[in-house]
């Protein structure tokens, strides 16, 4: 893809509106000294000098979209609790419509805490809770997704396995796709894998996908093949996009499982990769929504990939950084 065609395509970020279902979730950060032993038990005395939250999982992906300069709208759920609240407003901060935030009093806001001492983290401490949500929240996600989806030019699914993505929430996203005739996207867990009325993408990394297929050995190129075919049948998407790290993304086709798309890495120095698969789906959900082929898409996530993981700790990326990314590998 030349430059042009690039700019073309990530100018029209502004115009997009992507509906972001998923696992919403606050990342929370202590930030401290050690200096001494406890006198109560063996373990480290953290000293903490600050503190600090941003938005995680599924909001993350929110995140990653309002930076390359489109808008969100977000369903999920959040805790009736501090927590929530300070998601909620954060989302909105990111000027993300947060209507679609549901209430759970049975369930606390998804936060995992993370103590960190001397740049290293010590411990992570998680409050959530696994089980999928009620009935009752769950036709509250189902009606957003119906309002909400009205104004959207794609939708995303980003299951961290909290609850939110039950099959029939995931069906009910991919009919209102259908009917609109816009792309749902999906970063899935490989036990949220299925058929789901044919999502236009799903993607997973090279573990995710070993899993899924049940395959181990995927760096042979037979099974690398083989699951990506069986994850195109189990999933009944259109295409299987399986991000390799350092071997770049590989494109599976359902109208020509033979004949797969690679993408090489682009050569960067790594300095964290954490956060890159949220870079990754939202890049491609936006391009496709623009009108991008879907090859055209990978390779803009490919890039965007690329810039993220240039910077430490959970990053986005800008629309500008994609094209600068795609000038330097010229």
């Amino acid at each position: 893809m030349d430059l042009r065609r690039a700019e073309e395509i990530l100018g029209s970020f502004s115009n997009q509106c992507v509906l972001v279902v998923g696992d919403m979730m606050l990342d929370e950060y202590i930030w401290g000294r050690v200096s001494r032993i406890s006198p109560e038990a063996p373990v480290i005395v953290v000293d903490a000098d600050r503190q600090t939250c941003v938005p995680g999982g599924a909001a993350n992906v929110v995140n990653n979209v309002c930076a390359l300069g489109a808008r969100a709208s977000v369903v999920g759920v959040i805790g009736v609790d501090a927590a929530g609240q300070t998601l909620r407003e954060a989302l909105a901060l990111q000027g993300a419509v947060v209507d679609g935030l549901a209430e759970d009093e049975t369930r606390p806001t998804t936060r995992k805490t993370r103590i960190i001492a001397h740049s290293q983290q010590v411990v992570r401490v998680d409050h959530e809770s696994r089980n999928m949500v009620g009935d009752a929240v769950g036709e509250l996600l189902r009606k957003a997704v119906m309002k909400l989806a009205e104004s959207a030019t794609a939708i995303l699914l980003s299951d961290y396995r909290k609850g939110v993505l039950t099959g029939a929430l995931m069906a009910e996203c991919a009919a209102v796709a259908r009917k609109r005739g816009i792309p749902i996207t999906g970063n899935l867990k490989p036990e949220a894998l299925g058929e789901f009325g044919s999502l236009t993408v799903v993607t997973l990394n090279l573990l995710e996908a070993s899993q899924a297929s049940g395959l181990r050995h995927l760096h042979e190129r037979s099974e690398f093949q083989a699951a990506g075919e069986m994850l195109l049948t189990k999933t009944g998407a259109e295409h299987v996009l399986i991000t390799q790290g350092s071997e770049g993304l590989t494109l599976f086709h359902r109208a020509d499982k033979a004949n797969p798309t690679h993408i090489p890495a682009h050569p960067v120095e790594v300095y964290d990769v954490a956060g890159a698969g949220d870079t990754v789906i939202s890049t491609l959900t936006l391009a496709l929504a623009a009108s991008a082929s879907m090859a055209e898409a990978a390779m803009l996530a490919n890039v965007a990939a690329a810039e993220a993981v240039k910077k430490v700790g959970v990053a986005t990326v800008s629309t500008q950084e994609i094209l600068s990314g795609m000038r330097a590998a010229k």
